[in-house]
């Protein structure tokens, strides 16, 4: 049933819960690590062809509901002018970070039919190649995930430099997600234009935010991206981590479905939320490598919790491990289709 994903996403009966897994394409997978063998993560996200094979190889290994787009959600950042690099073991990494007004004013706006076409191209040859067997799923990152990025220079574990600018220059702030949400919602459009069926934003360090923050910094800028999304014709994914006393905030800034971590079980999302909100998790990513009756016994935990309603769709907390053994992948995607089945 090619559309289970699509009706779940709408809260539609369907024949059973559909799965997809974050971090489905990557570096856990053999023939992903062939293809990197020769060519770095930017240099794939780069070739349509490359982007294309690689978002394929999981739709033909596995019994999954939805295929997601192969890309990075720092993609948007570079042609805005904050060129960055994957350095080994940690991450990306920034050539300057932003944290002044002249390094923000300095960022430029984004045309995403020029400056991320490759990506365009790629969906529209994904959508081509799944031949409506399988829905596709665009994504992009969210304001404060791509800000955080940008102001700390990489990753981070406290945002000290984020939150300093939030706090202590907060017009500062708002010019600068601003300016992300704008060329994020530019480029959501774009991938439903070339053909992405639904749509996730990544707002993944979202829950280092005490509510009242999010409330008055972030929130205003995620309704902006949200509210200017065709949401009623393509679902749109709302997922942040740790976002258990923000979940009223994140609906509030809209979303056809609020994607919910592991930390978050989903009978208490679903009594904040209300019964007829769609939502998508939330197995922990280290159980598809526990002993299989623990992992079904986990899988089926999430689905109890999940409750009788269609609206869910079964996926991790977070993206795959690249220690994961591939055939944990295919039996979980198998276990969820035969204990959700209606």
């Amino acid at each position: 049933m090619w559309d289970r994903f699509l009706r779940a996403c709408r809260g539609e009966a369907r024949d059973t819960t559909p799965v997809w897994f974050m971090r489905q394409a990557g570096r856990y997978m053999a023939e992903y690590r062939a293809i990197r063998e020769h060519h770095t993560l930017l240099e794939i996200c780069r070739e349509p062809d490359l982007a294309t094979e690689v978002t394929l190889q999981p739709v033909r290994a596995f019994d999954v509901d939805a295929a997601i787009l192969f890309a990075d959600i720092l993609l948007p950042l570079e042609p805005m002018g904050a060129p960055f690099q994957f350095a080994k073991g940690e991450g990306p990494v920034f050539d300057h970070p932003v944290r002044t007004a002249k390094d923000v004013e300095a960022l430029r706006p984004v045309d995403p039919h020029e400056s991320l076409a490759h990506v365009l191209t790629a969906v529209k040859q994904i959508r081509a190649e799944l031949d409506g067997k399988t829905p596709l799923i665009g994504f992009a990152g969210a304001p404060f995930t791509l800000a955080s990025y940008l102001i700390e220079g990489g990753k981070s574990t406290n945002y000290v430099h984020t939150k300093r600018m939030m706090y202590d220059a907060p017009e500062l702030f708002a010019t600068l997600l601003g300016k992300l949400a704008e060329v994020v919602r530019l480029y959501l459009l774009a991938q439903i234009e070339a053909g992405a069926q639904a749509v996730q934003l990544f707002d993944s360090w979202v829950g280092s935010l005490y509510p009242a923050d999010y409330e008055r910094h972030i929130l205003p800028h995620v309704r902006h991206i949200l509210s200017g999304l065709p949401s009623d014709r393509v679902p749109v994914i709302h997922f942040g981590t740790g976002t258990a006393m923000l979940l009223e905030l994140q609906r509030a800034a809209g979303g056809t479905v609020i994607g919910v971590d592991w930390r978050t079980p989903l009978d208490f999302a679903r009594a904040r939320l209300g019964p007829d909100v769609p939502l998508q998790g939330n197995l922990e990513s280290l159980l598809l490598n526990a002993p299989r009756d623990l992992l079904r016994q986990r899988v089926q935990d999430v689905l109890d919790r999940a409750g009788p309603s269609p609206a869910h769709i079964f996926n991790l907390g977070h993206g795959i491990l690249p220690d994961t053994n591939p055939d944990a992948v295919k039996f979980t995607a198998d276990v969820v289709h035969e204990l959700g089945a209606r």
